[in-house]
């Protein structure tokens, strides 16, 4: 079965101010997640990419376009189950006010119970994402072979789940997995497992260093902004 490249979008307005963006409208990309996505093709030239698959979201779509552009007959497709999580009333609020509210501990603890008020339920995201790849793989090799390779372009949260249905996790470890903005993921398929091939992969460890106010130990909801 095809090999997967999940790549999340680059960083965003949303990511450097704090916001949950979710679904809202008109999120694009800041300056260093446009230079991301302006080397994405170097990243990804040796890969012979089949299929480019997109969430219909604007910093995903803005994310795989210098791709595109470097490779003028790659087919791109807008996939709705790959969007983000919806978040609901969640949505466009900062993550700041959000920390204080009782379903961020459901959600960093136990997110297979977690559900967005107005939203969706963390676990029916993962289910939307994974028919979406399974059914994307079956495409893939049906139309390009069994050792093709082909690009997703998602979200943090979706990421981190389909890594976590990959591997056999339950979906209330998930939060476990970090994947920063425009970092690469490869999930290689086979008939009776898929394989981790690379989690999170930017080529930049800027994000290791200690930082001066170490973090609280919970995950970032939405994914996170990354090395400052």
């Amino acid at each position: 079965m095809p090999t997967l490249i999940l790549v999340r979008h680059g960083r965003s307005t949303a990511n450097t101010s704090g916001v949950l963006a979710g679904r809202t409208p008109g999120v694009a990309l800041d300056e260093r997640g446009a230079a991301q996505a302006a080397a994405l093709p170097a990243r990804l030239a040796a890969l012979p990419v089949s299929e480019v698959v997109t969430s219909p979201l604007q910093r995903c779509q803005e994310t795989v376009r210098p791709l595109l552009e470097a490779r003028p007959g790659l087919r791109s497709h807008t996939e709705e189950r790959i969007s983000e999580c919806d978040y609901g009333d969640w949505s466009g609020r900062k993550l700041a006010e959000l920390k204080d509210e009782p379903l961020m501990e459901v959600v960093q603890a136990h997110p297979s119970a977690a559900a967005f008020p107005g939203g969706e339920s963390m676990r029916a995201m993962q289910t939307r994402a994974a028919e979406a790849v399974r059914e994307w793989n079956a495409r893939v090799e049906r139309e390009h072979g069994a050792d093709a390779v082909y690009l997703m372009c998602s979200h943090g949260d979706i990421i981190k789940s389909l890594v976590a249905d990959a591997l056999g996790l339950h979906l209330d470890l998930f939060q476990r997995i970090s994947v920063e903005p425009c970092s690469v993921t490869v999930i290689r398929y086979t008939r009776l497992r898929p394989f981790l091939v690379r989690l999170g992969d930017t080529g930049d460890f800027a994000s290791l260093v200690p930082r001066e106010e170490p973090g609280d130990g919970d995950a970032p909801v939405g994914g996170g902004a990354g090395a400052p």
